[in-house]
């Protein structure tokens, strides 16, 4: 009898989630085909106010992302764009985001001057017309319209050209990339005399996933591609030292003034280059000694090679850019002010301010523990509220007293970060 319930339980089990991914096979199949329609614009603003404004529309060879989870469930990111049949008003795709614009306007800087940078977010390729939405995080923590476009797959001005012919190569391949978490390294700075660099150090860092958990544990999840794009010249530039490279993808130490903080406003190329192959994920991996490096969630992730810290840096900034996590040190010098807002609870699933904690991590925690938690030796090993995180010591919390969102350590994910990880992983893979 107990037997016979468990074996109904696990096929009704079964048949649920068989349903829901031939379902979203389906759906997909019927608004969308297999290659990548990626929309260009310029994002402008300050301190105290931002526009979108369209570039370019571009027909990409590869769709890299899942076929049966089109809609968003993670409700992570500062924007989020949302993809609407035309005729139904059907909500199809959905993906939140982040970008450096919104990094630079919690600058000082951005109180005295107006910016724009070039973005850039790709869908799955439509069938039929579709409308397209820009949405902004608002202060209340729900989401404003900030551009509506109607798209037409057929219009003659949509792109079409196909991406500049590099190398590519599978560093690590376990299948279909609609069922698997695609990586795309991109190198920087390596001439075509560091070929042979180049193709050790993509290696490396392919290596350098699998060593760190729960990344290890679901190796077989992943497919990771490296595009052998060459540069003119060999590093990086370095402002500071007035020293400057000319690279593929133009990356840059000191974004922001913050002398470690590694990234390129050069997205336009970078997606370019990236379209040689299917991807959920960029990595850019360049070819420097110097400590750096730096992610933003569904944007893109950069580190340098060859510092004794590039694993950790490698890890911690993909736990960033790819989970949504959000870094819990608060005793480091940046250029960001006021991150995050003390009136609501931060979007990242590793930070609370306890404006509504229920939502977190709370139901990892043993139940007598104190909120917020002592940070002492005792409490160690211990999931709880421990405050100091999101660059301030007061007012925002983190999970655990140490952690790779914390601390210089590889493979020290907390429970919570872990957790958070494979929620993601799960997401993109089948």
């Amino acid at each position: 009898m107990y037997k016979n319930m468990l074996h109904q339980r696990f096929l009704l089990i079964f048949f649920i989630i068989f349903n829901i991914q031939v379902f979203g096979q389906n759906n997909f199949d019927k608004f969308f085909i297999s290659a990548t329609l990626r929309f260009d614009y310029n994002h402008s603003g300050d301190f105290n106010s931002e526009y979108f404004f369209p570039v370019q529309l571009k027909k990409e060879p590869f769709w890299g992302g899942t076929k049966t989870k089109l809609i968003d469930e993670f409700n992570y990111g500062e924007y989020r764009i949302m993809i609407y049949d035309s005729t139904s008003n059907e909500l199809i795709y959905s993906k939140g985001f982040s970008s450096l614009f919104y990094e630079w306007k919690t600058t000082i800087d951005a109180k005295n001057e107006t910016k724009s940078f070039y973005e850039t977010q790709i869908i799955p390729f439509p069938k039929q017309t579709i409308l397209l939405e820009l949405q902004t995080r608002n202060k209340k923590d729900s989401f404003n319209i900030s551009l509506k476009k109607y798209i037409n797959p057929n219009s003659k001005f949509i792109i079409s050209e196909n991406p500049k012919n590099y190398n590519t190569i599978k560093l690590h391949y376990s299948g279909n990339s609609a069922e698997m978490v695609d990586i795309v390294f991109i190198p920087d700075g390596y001439t075509k005399d560091e070929l042979k660099k180049l193709r050790d150090d993509m290696n490396r860092f392919s290596g350098y996933l699998f060593n760190s958990s729960p990344y290890k544990e679901n190796k077989a999840q992943f497919n990771i591609w490296t595009v052998e794009a060459i540069s003119e010249e060999s590093g990086t530039d370095l402002p500071d030292e007035e020293v400057w490279k000319n690279t593929v993808v133009n990356s840059s130490f000191s974004t922001f003034d913050s002398e470690r903080y590694l990234m390129t406003y050069d997205i336009k190329t970078l997606r370019d280059i990236a379209a040689n192959v299917p991807y959920d994920q960029i990595y850019i991996i360049v070819n420097s000694k110097k400590y750096g490096g730096g992610a933003i969630y569904n944007y893109y992730n950069c580190c340098s090679a060859d510092n004794e810290l590039s694993e950790f840096v490698f890890i911690h900034e993909f736990g960033h850019g790819f989970a949504g996590l959000a870094d819990e040190y608060y005793d480091s010098q940046v250029s960001f002010e006021d991150f995050f807002s003390p009136d609501i609870e931060p979007w990242s699933p590793n930070l609370t301010t306890l404006k509504n904690f229920d939502t977190k991590w709370k139901n990892m925690m043993e139940i007598n523990t104190s909120i917020p938690t002592v940070t002492d030796n005792k409490n160690y090993n211990i999931i709880g509220v421990y405050e100091g995180g999101g660059y301030v010591a007061k007012g925002v919390y983190r999970p655990f007293i140490n952690c790779t969102m914390h601390t210089a350590i590889v493979d020290g994910f907390c429970p919570v970060c872990k957790k958070a990880i494979l929620k993601m992983i799960d997401f993109y893979a089948k």
